[in-house]
């Protein structure tokens, strides 16, 4: 028996840096839609597709938007907020349903604010966080129903579509 691979390989690294450079490029061509991308459903589909290493288009999706939109507070923001929806998703991972996918990310989006507020309360105290996450209320229900949508149509066929890349990167 052999030891299981640890690293990672030359295709996995090419895979990853294609998919996190398109996690980008998608959430830039959804720009002009405030608060909808398709970032999220990307996240759950790396996560339950690549397991662990998952990471690595997340992290290259988040290194891609502190190299063109700079380093603020939101920063912070995403060095974690994205590791905490593949945590959920690596607990759910057996689910199947699209549904089930689409109220995962549409709860994330309602709770994005929420999950961010806490850089805001260091900053700034409760009062300042408090008031930063109740104005960007409508900005979360507006990203939750982009979520759900984007979940609920394209769960399925991008599933199928990273499964066959990461099969078919393996096998060569």
């Amino acid at each position: 028996m052999t030891p299981a691979r640890r690293g990672i390989t030359v295709p996995e690294l090419v895979l990853f840096a294609i998919l996190g450079a398109m996690c980008f490029l998608g959430k830039l061509l959804m720009a002009g839609l405030p608060n909808i991308e398709p970032v999220s459903l990307l996240v759950i589909l790396f996560s339950i597709t690549f397991g662990r290493k998952a990471l690595y288009p997340i992290y290259t999706y988040v290194l891609l938007e502190f190299l063109i939109y700079g380093f603020n507070l939101w920063s912070i923001n995403y060095l974690y907020i994205w590791l905490i929806l593949a945590i959920v998703a690596w607990c759910l991972h057996s689910q199947r349903s699209p549904l089930v996918w689409a109220l995962v990310s549409g709860c994330f989006g309602l709770a994005f604010g929420a999950l961010c507020a806490p850089v805001y309360l260091f900053v700034g105290g409760w009062a300042f966080a408090l008031t930063w996450w109740i104005s960007g209320i409508p900005f979360d229900l507006v990203h939750a129903a982009g979520n759900f949508v984007i979940a609920l149509v394209l769960f399925r066929p991008l599933q199928k579509l990273m499964e066959t890349l990461y099969t078919r990167m393996i096998r060569h």
